[in-house]
């Protein structure tokens, strides 16, 4: 026998380096669901926003009252609520309460919200106030949906519960009457994430793997 004649043509190695080089491109891309990348986190974070993509005002319990304190000092709702007055949002009456240091006249501005401004008072599982109590409900301005993943950054170091911190541009559905000049001057935030929509402004959303996946978690990142 002619040991030269079993040595593959030049054709079959060439058939043969092709296969080689297919085989490790394959094993190269396949797919880790587990990998802190754009294409995995995008469903985690879809989910998270549908869930929890409210933005709200933290105003969680109706009616409210305003001190006279809170008027003199430019608190907050002394600021808002008479602009959501305004708006048909709330409305408001005057309430005989004991007298006190912050009410020495013995009365607080009570508001409370109207039909219209019950359309936005709705569930909201992620409000807390004060040392992290939960409210059911708050009074909500806009909805946050992804649009697109732009950077992932992750940290390793417990290899048993890898975070990753998600950077994704976004857009937003805000109720009509934050178009209102006064409304966006009274809700300065809302106002900025409004505008930075479409890619003008990337907001944060930090992950920890657990044992079904990516998973959210609640808090500044």
């Amino acid at each position: 026998m002619n040991f030269r004649s079993l040595r593959p043509s030049r054709h079959a190695r060439t058939l043969a380096g092709i296969a080689l080089v297919a085989a490790l491109a394959a094993c190269s891309t396949s797919h880790d669901a587990n990998a802190p990348t754009a294409e995995n986190l995008a469903a985690p974070l879809d989910d998270y926003l549908a869930q929890r993509g409210d933005i709200c005002l933290a105003m969680f319990d109706w009616s409210i009252d305003l001190t006279e304190a809170e008027a003199g000092s430019g608190a907050r709702h002394a600021i808002q609520f008479p602009v959501m007055e305004q708006l048909g949002l709330v409305h408001s009456t005057i309430v005989a309460v004991p007298k006190s240091t912050e009410n020495p006249d013995g009365a607080v501005k009570r508001f409370e919200l109207t039909d219209a401004g019950r359309k936005f008072y709705r569930p909201h599982a992620s409000a807390v106030q004060g040392a992290g109590q939960p409210h059911a409900n708050d009074f909500c301005v806009a909805h946050l949906k992804r649009e697109q993943i732009v950077d992932v950054k992750v940290d390793a170091s417990n290899a048993q519960r890898p975070m990753a911190v998600v950077s994704y541009t976004y857009q937003i559905d805000t109720v009509p009457w934050m178009q209102d000049a006064d409304a966006q001057r009274v809700f300065p935030m809302v106002a900025r994430i409004a505008h930075g929509a479409g890619g003008k402004l990337q907001l944060r959303q930090g992950f920890t793997r657990g044992d079904k996946g990516w998973v959210a978690q609640t808090g500044p990142v």
